[in-house]
């Protein structure tokens, strides 16, 4: 009998352990707004897995991201503002997360958790940005918006396409939805096979640009338009809600199989599974746009109010509802780390707060709580770099949310409650409320303004990454981020960030197309897509290395190099000797007709250490 206590403790202990460790999955849709689900009143596609989803989860009615993807993506694994985190656009070398700062994978993995990420990172395609960088030990991804841009594998076209699987590169047959979810399954099955609870972190590409659905769901919703209802819309109009749509049957009929997976295995009643999309809708204005002003990119609510739908069985969060109060997605990781009894200590501080308590109807969220919604513009017009991007985040072009009142751009308010398409402004009648909603701003922006505009630095020659390649996307304040664009030869001239992590002799090579496709420098590529560009000359410049020293005893001068390029050069290579500690990169490729623009993708290689 004496030995039996200290096993029976034991074995509670376990016990304790494993309720104590549900598994946790997070979907995200790509461009889905609100309006775009049956059960919000959808008037030509139907969602019946969502809908369903919908019926038996905690709705967060009031929930608000940021009108961008890359600034909800990285606030939802940190539970840090924008403007703190780094991720403050989606691209134009400003979408890169903060390293040291820890994300959910993180916390997570440490508490013992399985970690996988699957579909759209956007929050980087180097080192130290990665998934596997981040606390994630498995991962199938691409890096930036959309999935054929810039820093993808060229000609990813939705089928049978070469995603990143733990850092190399692999071709994976199948729709790109179908392909995450089917990851995103393998890893779940394998974690729940090995006892360990998981976190599965799952980004759907869909239904953002370019539009391409599966032909069977592009046709079911060009039959519901056939229908003398929609005759208003317009033909144009009919084909691209055909597509945008139908991409969200597919996401919908995946989600309802991941629904039967879960049944099947067993996990349902053990596993938070958390849904939401990251900005709003694309197409909302358009057609539907579920009662709203906006759309993405926009501060008005139909910009950045979206759904967010939590279901945990066996979490005791009560009968499924609507939960009203102001919520952000920087309230997910405390939440789900509260939900999880996964410790944190609130260091570094996180400006979102777990929602647990109220989910769980022990609080109200509280009603005088103001929230904050700041990113980065994109700079649309500028060719090359500035000081004064359109990038800069400024205080007076956020939106302020309390209540049901709306501050945008301080110079115009807005109460939903009497006007919920936001045409009146009232800042004039409503000083009181302008001045409380005004002195949050400007107190949030004090705590953030020495780092909202600080740019990331990709760290080149390390152990994690060698060799790197670098894409136009990264460049400083000046937008290359779709194939397209370099299809097109897009004249404009930007640099990298960078942190040499080893010093030493480094191969750089300068090019217009990526490896894989073997296009040259002034042609097109070889199948003869793109436009071909009158390239005679490569120059390359690496700023803060005017004066290199690798452990010699004399320094040289570096004053930038040139190369001639002919018809046949797929690239043009440098080999320089570069320090170890921070620099920029700057490229030029030049000819004739006064063609001048920065090498769109660059590949470095440390070949020697010194």
């Amino acid at each position: 009998m004496k030995q039996s206590v200290p096993i029976l403790l034991i074995f509670l202990g376990s016990l304790l352990t494993t309720i104590s460790k549900p598994n946790v999955i997070v979907i995200m849709t790509d461009d889905q707004g609100y309006p775009e689900l049956s059960v919000h009143g959808n008037p030509i596609l139907k969602t019946p897995n969502l809908d369903m989803l919908h019926g038996q989860s905690i709705r967060l009615s009031d929930y608000h991201v940021s009108p961008m993807c890359t600034p909800t993506r990285g606030q939802l694994l940190t539970g840090i503002d924008a403007a703190r985190n780094g991720a403050v656009n989606v691209s134009s070398g400003r979408a890169l997360l903060r390293p040291e700062i820890p994300t959910i994978a993180n916390y997570f993995k440490k508490a013992g958790y399985s970690t996988g990420a699957f579909g759209k990172w956007h929050l980087g395609a180097n080192y130290p940005f990665r998934p596997q960088d981040r606390g994630f030990v498995e991962s199938v991804w691409y890096p930036s918006s959309s999935i054929p841009s810039v820093p993808a594998y060229w000609g990813n076209d939705y089928f049978d396409d070469v995603y990143i699987h733990n850092g190399k590169e692999e071709r994976y047959k199948g729709y790109c939805t179908d392909v995450f979810f089917t990851e995103a399954k393998r890893f779940i099955l394998e974690s729940s096979n090995k006892k360990q609870p998981f976190l599965c972190y799952l980004a759907t590409n869909t239904p953002h640009g370019p539009f391409i659905p599966k032909k069977e769901d592009q046709k079911d919703i060009e039959e519901v338009l056939k229908q003398t209802k929609f005759d208003h819309l317009g033909e144009s109009l009919k084909k691209r809600l055909s597509l945008y749509l139908g991409m969200i049957l597919n996401i919908d009929s995946n989600i309802g199989q991941l629904m039967k997976f879960l049944d099947k295995n067993n996990l349902s009643d053990d596993t938070i599974l958390l849904f939401q999309t990251d900005n709003g809708s694309l197409m909302g204005p358009q057609y539907f746009n579920a009662g709203m002003r906006g759309r993405k990119t926009e501060i008005w609510e139909g910009g950045h109010r979206v759904p967010c739908f939590i279901r945990w069985p066996k979490g005791g969060l009560g009968r499924p509802r609507d939960i009203g109060g102001l919520t952000q997605s920087q309230d997910i990781l405390p939440t789900l780390l509260d939900f999880c009894n996964i410790e944190y200590s609130n260091e570094p501080k996180l400006d979102g707060i777990s929602l647990k308590p109220f989910i769980q109807g022990q609080e109200k969220i509280p009603e005088d709580r103001i929230l904050i919604i700041n990113y980065s513009r994109m700079p649309g017009f500028s060719n090359y770099p500035s000081p004064y991007s359109q990038t800069q985040m400024r205080a007076d072009q956020a939106a302020v949310l309390w209540k049901r009142w709306r501050l945008l751009e301080d110079r115009a308010l807005y109460n939903l409650a009497q006007d919920p398409k936001q045409k009146n402004n009232i800042i004039e009648d409503h000083p009181d409320v302008v001045m409380k909603m005004r002195g949050k701003l400007y107190s949030w922006w004090d705590t953030v303004k020495d780092l909202a505009n600080k740019p990331q630095r990709i760290i080149i020659g390390s152990k994690y990454e060698n060799p790197t390649k670098l894409s136009a996307t990264e460049w400083l304040d000046v937008f290359i981020d779709q194939q397209k664009q370099v299809l097109r030869g897009d004249q404009k001239s930007g640099y990298w960030l960078l942190n040499v992590a080893t010093a030493g002799e480094y191969k750089i090579e300068l090019r217009r197309w990526p490896k894989e496709t073997r296009g040259t420098i002034n042609g097109t590529l070889p199948n003869g897509d793109g436009e071909a560009l009158p390239i005679t000359q490569a120059m390359l410049y690496v700023s803060g290395h005017n004066h290199l020293d690798i452990g010699e005893k004399k320094a040289y001068k570096f004053e930038g190099l040139t190369k001639r390029v002919t018809k046949k050069d797929q690239e043009a290579t440098f080999t320089i000797n570069l320090k170890k500690g921070p620099c920029a990169l700057h490229t030029w490729f030049k000819g004739e007709n006064n063609t001048m623009l920065s090498a769109y993708y660059v590949y470095i290689d440390r070949i020697n250490n010194k």
